[in-house]
């Protein structure tokens, strides 16, 4: 075995019958969606999907609309694009905030029936006149079309992003709205010049959520993770189909 693999070994797997809480991310959650067969053979067995690129320019934008709304949240004060689209809520200070937003720590809530700690850093928290608060996400891309909808079905993992992050919040205490919202930056690409300078449009988009999967996703994944066979490939997995090709044509 590789020097790679053995260190992927060394990562945060599960141990049927441990004691200690299971850390389980929410993209992990998602993963097990995607495709039960590589959930499984990542998290028991060590061996991850290989790695993609990372988005420094969809980070940097984050980085910066964090800043931007944490300037009205210091102030109390409301922020353009909210009254641009008429909505009755303002960015809002909370004491585990930066704990919330940051990477592996992340909102966290211990699902005692599967010994599961269940995490995911949100973006943003903003909160109505009425007291309910409201997840956002940030989401970033450069396409001609305008983008005011989350209607495709490469999306439904930031729909199931949302409605995993509401219901962390609501098992934290926290009266959630069902509605969240997506800040979507669209890089704008008909300039004639770049003058060291990406510009974008900013839409924002409401989702309502419904987190009433998750509870029953969490015993699925606790049955998935206890037993002793691989599930089976997805049809659906990118991922399975090319390892099946690969054994199709004897590699």
């Amino acid at each position: 075995m590789s020097s790679y693999y053995k260190g992927k070994r060394k990562r945060n797997l599960y141990e049927p019958g441990a004691a200690k809480p299971y850390k389980l991310s929410r993209s992990k959650i998602d993963r097990f969606i995607e495709c039960k067969r590589c959930f499984y053979i990542d998290r028991r067995l060590g061996v991850d999907r290989p790695p993609g690129f990372p988005f420094n320019l969809n980070s940097a934008v984050d980085t910066l609309l964090k800043k931007e709304f944490d300037v009205h949240r210091s102030s109390n004060t409301q922020h353009p694009l909210l009254e641009r689209y008429g909505v009755d809520a303002r960015p809002v200070p909370h004491d585990d905030l930066d704990a919330w937003r940051e990477n592996f720590v992340g909102v966290q809530f211990l699902h005692e029936p599967t010994n599961f700690t269940i995490t995911g850093a949100i973006d943003d928290l903003w909160q109505s006149s009425g007291g309910d608060y409201i997840v956002v996400d940030y989401k970033s891309t450069s396409k001609n079309a305008v983008i005011d909808a989350i209607d495709q079905p490469w999306q439904d993992g930031y729909k199931r992003q949302m409605e995993i992050y509401q219901w962390l919040l609501r098992r934290n205490g926290l009266a959630v709205a069902d509605t969240g919202y997506f800040v979507y930056c669209n890089g704008i690409t008909d300039r004639q010049a770049f003058d060291a300078k990406l510009e974008f449009d900013i839409t924002l988009i409401a989702y309502e959520g419904r987190d009433d999967w998750v509870e029953e996703t969490l015993f699925d994944i606790h049955a998935c993770l206890n037993a002793d066979g691989i599930p089976s490939a997805s049809f659906k997995c990118d991922y399975c189909r090319y390892r099946q090709a690969v054994d199709d044509v004897g590699g």
